[in-house]
């Protein structure tokens, strides 16, 4: 019933059942090596036995995501303890799952901003970046640097990812997180954008007016929206054409805000209750399965 409802999940049968196939041996493998790795005081393949399968512990991560369920009425939906499932949710799939990158085609995946940018040159696409926030809790009273996680912007407590989508607004890349406070332009030059766009073929990346200033770093490659000349007192054809530059610049744009909103969908992103220290694996996790579904909906021969 829950792998058959698109609307559990998110995610359709068949993407599940690829998912399954793929990250199941995984799991395993690394859990066997955990379980060798310590000192044991049974033999190997003593002890209970997992009653929760694997299929319903990545379900249950999949809704968890999904919609934020707590894990109190997952309990009650699995017939299992709310230890168990914090267990199953705690065990690494979210590292494992954002392990696998964005997958831009059946048998393409995208794993590193530098694979990104090479995809996108080598196929001459246009990609758009964009920062988007995450509302988190708020830091406890009393912690060193609380208010690093409150934008200028907002005013709110959040972390911030960089989202880089194609010109469709298919997600292909989010970065790790950092604070709310981080600039666009900052945690771009830190994950080395510029220096990727720099060295690379030349194409064209959409950005905000966060990112000024990148355009010239990389030889135009960073296009953002025109400076505005005149400050005070705008002759009426200034203001005209620069409002048309604008407006033809943010419908180009635009894609990228899409791809956000279909991140935001699962819930996990559109306000994180957990550890902050999670929350990279999460987004990066949500990232590729969000483009595993796309991929898998996207009819064939268009482009990609």
């Amino acid at each position: 019933m829950i792998i058959a409802e698109y609307r559990v999940t998110g995610l359709s049968p068949q993407v599940i059942g690829e998912l399954i196939a793929e990250a199941g041996p995984l799991w395993h493998e690394r859990h066997q090596a955990r379980l060798t790795a310590r000192p044991r005081r049974r033999a190997v393949g003593a002890g209970a036995k997992h009653k929760f399968v694997f299929v319903d512990r990545r379900l249950a991560t999949l809704v968890s995501l999904r919609h934020g369920t707590t894990h109190d009425v997952l309990a009650c939906w699995f017939g299992v303890d709310r230890s168990t499932i914090t267990r199953a949710i705690g065990d690494g799939a979210a590292p494992l799952l954002a392990q696998r990158g964005c997958t831009v085609a059946p048998d393409v995946r995208l794993r590193t901003l530098a694979e990104v940018i090479e995809y996108l040159g080598a196929g001459g696409q246009t990609g758009i970046t964009d920062g988007t926030e995450i509302r988190v809790r708020r830091p406890v009273s009393g912690r060193k640097d609380r208010d690093k996680f409150v934008p200028g912007k907002t005013k709110q407590n959040a972390a911030k990812t960089m989202v880089l989508t194609d010109a469709e607004g298919h997600v292909l890349f989010c970065g790790p997180v950092r604070p709310g406070s981080c600039p666009d332009i900052t945690q771009a030059r830190q994950l080395g954008l510029a220096q990727l766009l720099a060295d690379g073929p030349f194409m064209e990346i959409l950005a905000d007016a966060g990112h000024q200033g990148m355009g010239a770093r990389t030889g135009g490659r960073v296009m953002t929206p025109p400076h505005r000349k005149f400050k005070k007192n705008a002759p009426a054809w200034y203001e005209e054409r620069h409002e048309l530059q604008r407006k033809a610049h943010s419908s180009r744009r635009i894609h990228v805000e899409h791809g956000i909103a279909r991140l935001k969908n699962w819930r996990a992103l559109a306000r994180h209750h957990g550890r902050s220290e999670h929350m990279s694996d999460i987004v990066q996790a949500v990232a590729g399965l969000l483009s595993h579904q796309q991929t898998a909906t996207r009819p064939s021969g268009s482009r990609v």
